[in-house]
């Protein structure tokens, strides 16, 4: 490395040094080859910043146009390794090799500069760029002779870098090599003993190469000597060391020094021939030498910005394989060659209106590669608009507003950005900016049309695109973004979410599912079209999707039916005229249009010459007359076919018998082969369903003779109690005996006496034995129509007529001891009451009234039961059960309630000349009188 060169490393790091100390610029050290994600250094801690301060200012590293090696992590406030630094790469055999970062905030902009070394790691073994160095040397050469030797190439700097070779063996040659910085690696074998070719024509060396690092790294070469004669002076060249310069972009061809060597020797061993042996730094892809005059001239491309100086070995060498070495340190001019570069560092493309001013928009920075003056840039903005463009610092410019913004006069700017370097003849370069003016979110998406109608093929696959929707928003940026959403709703109570989705950005339309047209018809969705403002706005459309009908059903034959265990036979006589129906083919297709029209084809028969189908009503009808030469059994399979796209099709068979009489068909479909194979899951469910019949019929007949049961132990405990029954006190509803808590003053007492056929007849009640409370009529009595059955109440009157002689029985034809004989002194219709009956006899009554109330209790309305049977006073009825409201009385077509504003009208009396009921019309509590008598 030249002075000049270390000269300056030292001016850039105290550059540095003070720039940090002027900027807050901080400097880390760090090894190549740091895994990925290893921490450089803190530094939030080191520049004094929060981490709040790295997440709002969005702070982010400027590293230019390099690669960017290190990365920031602002929620830790740490530099880490991004990508693996290969120092090698990065800075060749430049020391000390540094990252120079920027660490840019915003709001408000500040700028932090930061610098990292490189250190170097013995990675690289010394290598050699050939496997081989071939030597002529000739047997008479000089003791002390030297021969140059390629060194060897370690990217390594420093202790990490080549130290030393070794030489094996050592019998002829010693090794020597100068290592010192500032003149190169000369390596060189030094001839200590004399050569004999006659002994040893050729000699094999190997060149071992060795670093300093820890572990320590090596490279070997071989070299192969052929001894020569004779030959006994090797060139010299004039000067060790040359010098010379060349401008950047030189031509090609271009002279930059010539060298010169003299050789003592005559003839072919005195000449000479020269040659570039650099190894690396691309010298030989640059530079070229003249073999015969030594003249070194440009064969590439120089380039001032990629190395600033070059070293190159020449060697000469005569035909003896003597050889002598120089170097030639070139120097490039730089010359104006590079524009400005501009790169855009933080750029705001929509600033609000209401900005303030000095509001920074845009910082840039600018680089030219150029050096001197050719580097140094001036930027500048066009004219007459509200920005400014102010330096920062060093090749940093931001864009600031200086007045207000009005977005109603200017909706954008294309602000044009110049930068001219110093150079001569300067060069310049420039970008235009496009900064738009933000504004309010104050248009909602606007859809091309108010509703939508599209369809769609059944049987669709799942994912397919139905229809796009789309809407505009003359807002600007995230404003004027629409996004689509379906709104919720259903469809035959399935959420149109389950049915199709839209997707957010483009607006189409998908299905979820495959729709079946025979389910649904056609159906609505709400598509919400809304925009990314905030509040953001919106609007919707109606999309009407139609389910096209597709041929996916086949023809479902209903009559003649397809039956497996039997033969089902249409029976033609022979008589029959052309043209005689012999049955129709009945088909149906759940599809719809062309695809649900229905053609009929006769495929096979016995005889097709006899039969013939309609093709659009399906009728089977003779096309001759029938002869006796026709089989009785005829079978015919016929074609139900679709007019659909491809077409679907069923076939019936339908099995005819030419016959006059059923016997004749009889004797010929015994042998009819039918077919045996019945469907289990038929048989099955037949045998499920006789088991569930079996089951219920059984549960139902145990109920029934429970029930029977039940009823006949009641009624043998009847039996059985004879004149111990307890008292069963009966009060209606609204009265209560007076001989408790009651309000009544007196029991009540009536006779009640109906026919057989008293539920056809009307209800006659009689005047009570005592009228404590009652005000009964004494003039006659009330009868209830059968009409009047069913109405809300049946009043009692005020006063209770006396009971009438034709209704009452006589004591003749009253059951039961007490009607025996009648009394003189009681005429029909008058007089006190009949005498008490006796115990049994009660006992008798209650089991008839009893039973009749247990088979009208199904048609009973509410109602209170103004009349009891024929009791003695001592025999309450309190305990029956009490039927609320209105009460409908056995055998009759009365109601009775306690309302009495509700009078009630009397059926006609019957004839006076009839005053004793027929004894066929015997009341069911005289039947089951009689039968006790009997058992008894």
């Amino acid at each position: 490395m030249s002075d000049k060169t270390m000269a300056r490393q030292v001016l850039l790091v105290i550059w540095f040094l003070s720039l940090g100390s002027a900027l807050g610029q901080v400097s880390y050290s760090i090894p190549e080859e740091m895994a990925k994600g290893s921490l450089v250094g803190n530094i939030a801690q080191d520049l004094g910043l929060d981490l709040k301060r790295l997440k709002s200012g969005k702070a982010r590293i400027y590293t230019g146009d390099s690669t960017e090696y290190i990365e920031l992590n602002k929620d830790r406030g740490v530099l880490l390794i991004k990508e693996r630094i290969d120092r090698e790469a990065l800075c060749g055999q430049t020391t000390p090799c540094a990252l120079h970062l920027q660490i840019i905030l915003e709001n408000p902009m500040d700028f932090y500069s930061i610098t990292i070394e490189i250190t170097d790691m013995n990675d690289n073994a010394p290598s050699f760029e050939k496997g081989r160095i071939s030597f002529r040397i000739s047997e008479s050469a000089i003791l002390g002779s030297k021969f140059m030797l390629e060194p060897a190439v370690d990217p390594d700097v420093g202790i990490n870098g080549l130290q030393s070779y070794t030489l094996n063996p050592t019998d002829n040659f010693n090794l020597k090599y100068n290592n010192q910085p500032g003149d190169g690696q000369n390596v060189e074998i030094v001839l200590q003993r004399p050569l004999d070719r006659e002994k040893q024509q050729d000699v094999i060396l190997v060149l071992k190469a060795v670093d300093g690092g820890d572990p320590q790294l090596s490279g070997s070469i071989e070299i192969h000597i052929t001894v020569l004669d004779v030959n006994d002076n090797a060139p010299i060249f004039t000067q060790s060391v040359y010098k010379a310069t060349v401008t950047e972009n030189a031509p090609k061809d271009t002279i930059v020094s010539t060298v010169s060597a003299t050789d003592a020797d005559e003839g072919i061993n005195g000449k000479i021939e020269y040659s570039i042996t650099n190894m690396q730094d691309h010298v030989r892809h640059l530079f070229d030498i003249n073999k015969e005059n030594g003249q070194v001239s440009v064969v590439g491309v120089i380039d001032f910005e990629k190395a600033r100086n070059y070293e190159i070995r020449v060697q000469a060498s005569d035909h003896g394989g003597l050889t002598d070495s120089c170097k030639i340190i070139v120097d490039v001019l730089d010359i104006n060659d590079n524009k400005p570069v501009i790169d855009i560092v933080s750029k705001t493309n929509v600033i609000a209106e209401n900005s303030p001013s000095d509001t920074v928009v845009i910082m840039i920075n600018v680089q030219d590669p150029d050096s001197g003056e050719n580097g140094k840039v001036q930027c500048s903005i066009n004219e007459n608009i509200p920005f400014s463009l102010k330096s920062v610092k060093t090749n940093f410019f931001s864009l600031v507003t200086d007045s207000d913004l009005d977005r109603e006069k200017e909706s954008n700017y294309n602000i044009s950005v110049t930068c001219t370097d110093e150079g001569v003849p300067s060069l310049s370069s420039s970008i235009i900016l496009c900064l738009q003016i933000s504004d309010v979110n104050d248009n909602a998406p606007v859809f091309e049309k108010s509703s939508y109608e599209t369809s769609v093929q059944e049987n669709n696959t799942p994912g397919l695109s139905i229809f796009t929707v789309s809407a505009s928003d003359a807002d600007f940026n995230q404003n004027a973004r629409v996004s689509y959403i379906l709104e919720d709703s259903s469809v035959n109570g399935v959420p149109v979410s389950s049915l199709v989705s839209v997707s957010a950005d483009s607006g189409v339309i998908h299905a979820v599912r495959s729709f079946d047209y025979e389910q649904i018809k056609y159906f609505h969705v709400r598509v919400k079209a809304q925009d990314g403002g905030s509040p953001p706005l919106s609007s919707n459309v109606s999309v009407k999707i139609i389910i096209q009908d597709h041929n996916d059903n086949a023809p479902q034959v209903l009559y003649p039916v397809q039956s497996g265990g039997s033969v089902v036979a249409e029976i033609v006589p022979r008589s029959a005229d052309v043209g005689y129906l012999v049955t129709k083919v009945v088909a149906v297709d759940v599809d719809s249009g062309q695809n649900a029209w229905l053609s009929y084809k006769l495929q096979k028969a016995t005889d097709r010459a006899l039969f013939e189908v309609g093709l659009q009503n399906g009728e089977i009808r003779t096309v001759r007359q029938v002869t006796d030469k026709d089989a009785v059994k005829q079978r015919l399979a016929v074609v139900v076919e679709d007019n659909g796209q491809p077409s679907r099709s069923a076939t019936v068979n339908v099995n005819v018998a030419l016959a006059d009489s059923f016997p004749e068909v009889l004797s010929e479909f015994t042998d009819f082969t039918h077919d045996k194979e019945y469907n289990d899951n038929l048989t099955f469910y037949l045998v499920l369903a006789l088991a569930v019949v079996s089951f219920l019929f059984i549960v139902s007949i145990i109920a029934i003779l429970s029930v029977k049961c039940y009823r006949w132990r009641r009624e043998r405990m009847f039996y059985k109690s004879g004149a111990n029954l307890p008292v069963i006190p009966y009060y209606p509803p609204l009265y209560a005996d007076v001989g408790a808590t009651g309000t009544l003053q007196h029991v009540y007492n009536y006779d009640l006496c109906g026919t057989a056929d008293s539920r056809k007849s009307d209800l006659k009640f009689l005047r009570p034995a005592s009228q404590s409370v009652l005000n009964v009529d004494l003039s006659g009595m009330s009868t209830v129509p059968k009409q009047n059955r069913n109405t809300e109440g049946l009043d009692v009157s005020a006063e209770q007529k006396p009971p009438s002689a034709d209704w009452r029985f006589t004591q003749n034809q009253r059951p039961g001891p007490s009607g025996a004989a009648a009394t003189p002194e009681v005429a029909m219709g008058t007089g006190p009451w009949p005498n008490p009956p006796t115990e049994a006899e009660q006992l008798q009554a209650l089991m008839a009234a009893a039973n009749e109330v247990s088979e009208a209790t199904n048609t009973l309305t509410p109602g209170t039961m103004g009349l009891s049977t024929r009791y003695s006073p001592q025999f309450t009825l309190q305990h029956v059960p009490d039927y609320r409201q209105n009460v409908y009385i056995p055998g009759s077509t009365a109601t009775l309630t306690p309302n009495p504003q509700q009078p009630q009208q009397a059926l006609p009396p019957p004839q006076a000349s009839q005053p004793e009921a027929p004894k066929a019309a015997q009341t069911p509590a005289s039947k089951k009188k009689s039968t006790k008598k009997d058992k008894k």
